[in-house]
């Protein structure tokens, strides 16, 4: 059960994968943790594994591409809890008519901002009263190192053939609101990061990923569970910090 102390966590896209390693190990962290998904039967499947697993967790349903399940999140973790703690923007996609500029379709492109960055900054903004009640709230935008202008721009980087238009630039676009956000915040206790979570074996990517689930959480946990003297506006991976 809730503890009066307990921090409050919500992580969206985290009925599987990533996110849902996030809150499993924000709850064993101690924090009440919200499970955003937009498949409710899921979404419910997900918290109740967890709370097998000792985890105060509950579903929520939020839709990254149907704002009002966005603010009627914000209403009832308002209504239930009064404030929030920690928010991971964990949900995302790709899409498989995504690639180089010259090909590309604009469709796909447009389906993948409209989740990625727009769904990101609407969670966000619709979160941002509640986190402002917390003395020190966590915001971890999930990026991607396929997100950093500097990568893209070296051909020697390992991962220089994967050129996703949308996808890598939907991220760099989750960065600029990192950076912003963190900037617009300094004066608060709320700290704003980026997280890549690495070429981890998911859903995304038809599990052919190098790392494994836990590994790929690494760097986003690290992020939302940051001590008061930790960084802001920054791009981290597990291991080292990525330029923008």
């Amino acid at each position: 059960m809730q503890t009066p102390k307990a921090r409050i966590a919500l992580v969206t896209g985290a009925n599987k994968g990533i996110g849902l390693e996030i809150a499993r190990q924000l709850g064993k962290a101690g924090h009440l943790v919200v499970l955003g998904a937009r498949n409710a039967t899921l979404g419910e499947t997900a918290a109740g594994a967890l709370r097998v697993d000792g985890v105060d967790a509950r579903f929520i349903h939020i839709d990254l591409d149907k704002p009002a399940t966005i603010q009627a999140a914000a209403a009832v973790i308002d209504a239930n809890h009064d404030r929030l703690d920690v928010l991971v923007n964990n949900a995302g996609i790709a899409d498989r008519l995504d690639g180089p500029p010259s090909k590309a379709s604009i469709d796909a492109v447009r389906r993948v901002f409209d989740t990625n960055f727009f769904g990101t900054l609407a969670v966000t903004q619709a979160m941002l009263p509640l986190l402002r009640k917390s003395p020190s709230a966590r915001i971890v935008n999930v990026s991607s190192e396929l997100g950093s202008l500097t990568h893209n721009g070296d051909p020697a980087w390992a991962f220089a053939q994967y050129k996703f238009l949308g996808y890598n630039a939907s991220k760099a676009a989750v960065n600029m609101l990192t950076v912003q956000l963190a900037s617009e915040l300094k004066e608060t206790g709320i700290k704003v990061n980026s997280a890549d979570p690495g070429f981890t074996a998911t859903d995304l990517n038809n599990h052919r990923g190098s790392q494994t689930i836990l590994e790929g959480a690494a760097a986003a946990i690290r992020l939302a569970l940051l001590t008061d003297d930790g960084p802001t506006g920054g791009f981290f991976g597990a291991n080292r910090a990525h330029p923008w």
